[in-house]
């Protein structure tokens, strides 16, 4: 569910939803999201001073309640 969530919101922001790719990495008391997107695309999901990154960490926290586990967001190239 997790994913999706991050999938939908990243698909939204960028010009290229194509390029778009979530993995998740589940560890035993942590789930990880690694969030890929296009080299031209990094600016619009991370925002000025990270607001948009931070904004969408903020409702994957939100939605994680239900979860057992920490829920991280990783954006990488």
């Amino acid at each position: 569910m997790m994913k999706e969530l991050v999938e939908i919101i990243a698909k939204a922001l960028v010009e290229h939803p194509d390029a778009v790719s979530v993995q998740e990495v589940e560890g035993e008391q942590s789930i990880i999201l690694e969030l890929k997107v296009a080299d031209d695309d990094m600016g619009k999901v991370i925002g000025k001073q990270g607001r948009i990154a931070k904004a969408i960490r903020t409702v994957i926290k939100a939605a994680a309640t239900k979860e057992d586990k920490r829920v991280m967001l990783e954006i990488i190239q």
